[in-house]
């Protein structure tokens, strides 16, 4: 019989002694995930199942409690802005805490880690969330307004279909949305066969191909939105892998997160991991740029200031891109160096929500100046 010492019991939160519930996944989804919740004394907590990632959970669990602020969380103090916590021989699977570190002849070795911000940055955090609330209403529009309806239950004694990669095809060629999307919800592995659609030699296919998985794993995301996330997974996994082409892949990120900021907007900051690559650069630079249309603070949010200097690049696409993404988050502290491309009459084509648009980074670069100095009245700068 096992002693008291040794019952398994219920988690607690270390700072109020409350139970707490079981953590799930994040309604955003990120691509370094942990099952979280929230305690009702405002602790935030993160498990680790496997109890070897529990830095990557700290950290997890800190910006979660900043509201995804990651500028705040870094400047952040332990003990003077912050209290942490820490239940170990946790089992996910049932929910409990396991002193003897075996249930059911199963290692319990989890750890659920706590967080909890002292009154003043909360308040703090607060505010944030507010102003985050207002951009995100301000900046709806153009991919995001067309997800704003959910998508209708399907019938569950419906006869459900197979996906085939012959009809996949077929499906995005003739760009029939809803045939697709029906197919997603029958078959996941329909984003896996719109993903292999990618390796087009064709620039331009590849761009309709990216904007329409955006278009279908909107419209999925607003239902299951975890298929969509495994997704974004599996596209960053190709991206990375060095013994595989990353044709469309990038490009497909940025239309994801794109059409759903609100749910996919924290992978945003790991689009410039594949920005020094000369095969990535251009959809590095596209995808931001897309993701700035609807939500500019997700840009403002990563280390922009970065790519200035790419708008003096030799290739006229590069300096074009950059400009517009500047523009499309009216990035007032690059108006002055936005002025000398406005001489600029180097032709490119650019693609806007996946169709070819030629232009001159002329017209670009003056665009990118408007929409920087429309509230203040004075496009020209002086």
């Amino acid at each position: 019989m096992a002693t008291k010492g040794e019952v398994n019991l219920k988690p607690w939160c270390p700072f109020c002694g409350m139970d707490i519930g079981r953590p799930t996944d994040s309604a955003q989804r990120k691509l370094n995930e942990f099952p979280m919740g929230k305690c009702e004394c405002g602790a935030i907590y993160v498990c680790d199942a496997t109890g070897h990632n529990v830095g990557a959970a700290m950290v997890e669990g800190l910006v979660n409690a900043c509201s995804n602020e990651w500028d705040l969380a870094w400047e952040l103090v332990a003990e003077e802005d912050y209290l942490t916590g820490r239940i170990e021989d946790y089992d996910e699977i049932t929910h409990q805490v396991c002193p003897k570190r075996n249930i059911d002849g199963r290692a319990a070795r989890g750890v659920l880690f706590f967080v909890r911000l002292h009154k003043g940055i909360t308040e703090i955090v607060e505010r944030y969330e507010q102003n985050q609330q207002q951009q995100t209403i301000k900046g709806e529009g153009a991919a995001g307004a067309s997800v704003s309806q959910l998508e209708p239950v399907r019938d569950p004694k419906r006869t459900r279909k197979r996906a085939s990669k012959k009809q996949v095809k077929e499906l995005a060629e003739k760009g029939d949305l809803d045939g697709l999307v029906d197919l997603c919800f029958d078959d996941k592995r329909t984003l896996r066969f719109l993903q292999r659609l990618l390796y087009a030699p064709v620039p331009a296919d590849r761009y309709k191909i990216a904007w329409t998985m955006g278009q279908v794993c909107a419209r999925v995301s607003t239902r299951e939105p975890a298929p969509v996330a495994d997704q974004l997974h599996r596209l960053f996994q190709s991206c990375s892998d060095s013994a595989s082409t990353s044709w469309g892949m990038v490009e497909a990120i940025g239309a994801i997160i794109a059409y759903r900021p609100d749910i996919y907007g924290a992978f945003t900051r790991h689009l410039y991991n594949f920005l020094n690559d000369p095969a990535t650069q251009e959809a590095v630079l596209w995808g931001l740029g897309e993701i700035a249309t609807t939500r500019p603070d997700l840009i403002r949010k990563t280390p922009f200031y970065s790519l200035f200097s790419l708008l003096n690049h030799e290739k006229p696409e590069i300096r074009a891109l950059v400009a517009r993404m500047l523009g499309n988050i009216s990035a007032t502290e690059v108006g002055l160096q936005l002025l000398p491309l406005q001489q600029d009459q180097s032709m490119i084509m650019i693609f806007e929500q996946g169709q070819p648009v030629e232009t001159s980074v002329a017209d670009v670069a003056a665009t990118a100046i408007e929409n920087i100095h429309k509230d203040k009245g004075d496009i020209h700068g002086e």
